[in-house]
């Protein structure tokens, strides 16, 4: 029973660090020293999508999941949990790069308006 625990902590550890990835940036612009934390973390995720890595959590929720005596899944986090969910069928290394590219965009985004406000501030 712990383990069929600790391995659904894991997934919900792994989904927030995805969210984090994806919106950290905005939590940015009211807590400043989020910024040393989510730029690591948003390059992890972008270098796990394009180069196609397997996330480190992906293979402790397995080895859980055996430990608990229950089904596991081959593959990782994204194709098992978040493709039949979010992502279009079909999805391919294109899709993957765009994900990647629409992260990195979005990050930019706020962190450039970051920034803008922060120097803006600071010259008046």
């Amino acid at each position: 029973m712990i383990y069929s625990i600790l391995a659904d902590l894991i997934i919900v550890l792994h989904f927030l660090f995805i969210a984090f990835v994806v919106a950290g940036a905005f939590l940015v612009l009211k807590w400043h020293w989020v910024i040393y934390i989510h730029i690591p973390a948003a390059i992890w995720g972008v270098l796990i999508e394009i180069e196609q890595w397997i996330c480190p959590l992906t293979p402790l929720e397995v080895r859980l999941r055996m430990a608990a005596g229950e089904s596991f899944y081959e593959g990782g986090f994204i194709a098992h949990y978040l493709v039949p969910i979010i992502y279009p069928p079909g999805l391919n290394r294109a899709m993957q790069i765009s994900l990647a590219i629409f992260v990195i965009v979005v990050n930019v985004g706020v962190y450039g308006y970051y920034v803008w406000k922060r120097i803006r501030i600071k010259s008046q």
